[in-house]
């Protein structure tokens, strides 16, 4: 008798991960996957949510859906709320009916990121923006709702796909001679193609629930990234490093964003590599 395939449900499957989770679906053929964007499925409908669950009935759902726009959420808050919140509520409550398994990917900026520690999942979360604010009401809603589900908490999401930090270095680098890049905050870049691939690598274990922290290994400035970046394209623009206090934003960004992975490593043994290594990857790709 032939297995019966896992259906995965793919939200915002146009955006950078969703993107990656494409590029990776040759690669897991006893996966069935379903790719949806807001066209197809908006996540803040709740009666369409609930429809489309019973139609199609999937094993897993990653909700890749998401609004980002930092800046523009603090004049958007109805929009970020219903998109960030309301979405992976109505998710949650599908996923209850249906006994499917959720995969919501949320943020660093929910920490409190005040200091210089390594942040684990059990680290005080104090989001600063409304961004961040309606991404961690979102992972409440989960939590509140379903036991069944799995959180990634990740950072400084790059890919070759849409619009991100790698992608917009490379072309101001190309238009200008010199560029002023954030110094005082440290993280780790996350390449997208490598959160989809674990993500899709952990789902034959994934009764270990709860939240997870995930990106690349190596702690780094932004100053530090784009340094990297023009160094491995060969781009002839200088760089200088600024303080946070230097470029104002209409949305606060963490100062610290050090992850630490190893909950997440220990849960589903799984290996992830240093951010450089995928950066070279990414660069080649472009």
């Amino acid at each position: 008798m032939q297995k019966k395939k896992l259906i995965i449900l793919v939200t915002g499957s146009n955006g950078q991960l969703g993107r990656s989770f494409k590029s990776l679906q040759p690669d897991f053929p006893d996966y069935d996957f379903i790719f949806t964007d807001v066209d197809e499925l908006d996540i803040t409908d709740h009666k369409a949510v609930s429809e489309f669950f019973r139609v199609v009935n999937p094993d897993f759902c990653i909700n890749a859906a998401a609004y980002t726009a930092v800046d523009k959420a603090e004049t958007e808050k109805e929009l970020c709320a219903s998109i960030n919140k309301t979405g992976p509520k109505n998710l949650a409550l599908a996923c209850q009916k249906s006994d499917c398994i959720l995969i919501h990917i949320s943020t660093d900026y929910v920490y409190d990121c005040c200091d210089n520690e390594i942040l684990s999942e059990n680290s005080p979360v104090s989001p600063k923006s409304w961004y961040a604010i309606s991404k961690l009401e979102g992972e409440r809603e989960i939590i509140n709702i379903l036991k069944n589900h799995i959180i990634i908490r990740t950072s400084w999401l790059y890919s070759e796909f849409g619009h991100n930090f790698v992608k917009t270095i490379i072309r101001l680098a190309k238009e200008r001679k010199e560029l002023k890049v954030v110094n005082d905050q440290i993280g780790s870049p996350t390449y997208a193609p490598d959160l989809a691939l674990t993500i899709l690598n952990i789902i034959n274990n994934s009764c270990n629930f709860g939240i997870y922290n995930y990106s690349n290994e190596g702690f780094i400035s932004w100053y530090d990234f784009a340094t990297e970046i023009i160094k491995i394209k060969n781009l002839e623009c200088s760089l200088m490093p600024i303080n946070t206090s230097d470029y104002p934003t209409p949305a606060p960004r963490p100062k610290n964003s050090r992850l630490s992975k190893e909950k997440i490593i220990n849960a589903f043994h799984i290996a992830i590599p240093q951010w450089f290594e995928s950066l070279k990857i990414c660069l080649e790709r472009i």
